[in-house]
């Protein structure tokens, strides 16, 4: 008889059989996991077949390639084709110049343009409202660049409807589609009404899960919105914003390429060329595969290198980055 102080022992056979019970009616991990790795499959194979395949045509950059005879068959050239970037050439020059500028540009105002539409929605106080100016936010990202540069010329083009409205009331036309010192800036603006909507999403979801007494807190310690936005809100998005930073980094060499070749002609190659605009000009249009190649095997390195360093200096500062080493 089992005693206060002892507990009472269970057969084994008893403790045997639950646990069979309780394995039996979890079943294998594998088994259970079967129908998700058939989801993978079709992701994977095109992964595979558009991105890693693909992998194996930048020996082309070593290259004299002539579509006409193939990778078997062109001479090697060695690192011939990589002249342009170590030498130096003029119009790689100004490519790498314009598409360090638009990086630059991105990064201080289109970036951070999320995360404010995030804040300014999150503080709106009717769910009903939210949703509304959620789907109307959401909606250009869903345009084409093509329908995109359509609509900004015929809004602000020569004979768009500003201009037209100028001209009707005498004060004269504003240039702005086709000046090529308000290119960038245009540019620029392209982006941030086309996806800043779009990208509020990850942020809303993340402010979404903030727990409401941190805020109930700093308000009863006299915290002002303002202060508990500092010290609550962007905490809870310091993490999440870091990751997309270094994802971003990733692209930093990689700055519209649709948007800008649809808007070349009205301002000129030299202000508008950018390296993805360069390898399609030089490669498909102008024949020089193995320069085109070398110069974006170099633009994918250099984004590589830039996802390691910036994920390192995240780890370095406690943050998780966009993986474990």
């Amino acid at each position: 008889m089992a005693t206060l102080d002892q507990p009472a022992v269970r057969p084994k056979g008893a403790e045997e059989s639950q646990g069979s019970r309780g394995r039996k009616a979890r079943g294998p991990r594998p088994r259970r996991n079967a129908a998700l790795f058939w989801f993978l499959i079709p992701g994977l194979v095109v992964l595979l077949v558009f991105h890693y395949i693909p992998l194996f045509g930048n020996v082309i950059a070593f290259q004299d390639y002539q579509p006409y005879i193939g990778i078997m068959h062109s001479r090697w050239a060695g690192l011939d084709n990589f002249d342009v970037i170590l030498n130096g050439d003029e119009q790689f020059v100004h490519a790498l110049v314009n598409t360090l500028e638009l990086t630059l540009i991105q990064v201080i105002f289109v970036f951070p343009a999320p995360i404010l539409l995030a804040l300014a929605m999150n503080s709106l106080v009717s769910e009903r409202i939210k949703k509304w100016v959620q789907n109307v936010l959401y909606l250009p990202h869903f345009l084409s660049w093509v329908v995109v540069v359509s609509l900004f010329q015929q809004m602000l083009g020569n004979d768009g409807m500003l201009n037209l409205f100028l001209n009707a009331h005498d004060t004269g036309s504003w240039n702005l589609i086709g000046n090529p010192d308000l290119f960038k800036t245009l540019l620029t603006f392209q982006v941030i009404w086309k996806d800043t909507g779009w990208g509020t999403i990850l942020f809303l979801a993340a402010l979404s899960r903030v727990d409401h007494n941190l805020y109930e807190a700093a308000a009863m310690d006299g915290a002002s919105r303002l202060r508990q936005t500092w010290h609550v809100t962007l905490p809870a998005l310091r993490g999440l914003v870091i990751l997309l930073l270094i994802l971003r980094l990733g692209d930093a060499l990689s700055v519209g390429f649709e948007q800008i070749l649809l808007q070349q002609g009205g301002v000129g190659l030299e202000n508008s060329e950018v390296l993805d605009t360069y390898v399609y000009n030089n490669g498909l249009i102008g024949g020089q595969w193995g320069v085109s190649a070398a110069v974006g095997l170099v633009k994918g390195v250099v984004g590589v290198v830039l996802v390691l360093g910036a994920n390192k200096i995240a780890r370095l500062f406690g943050e998780e980055g966009v993986y474990r080493s």
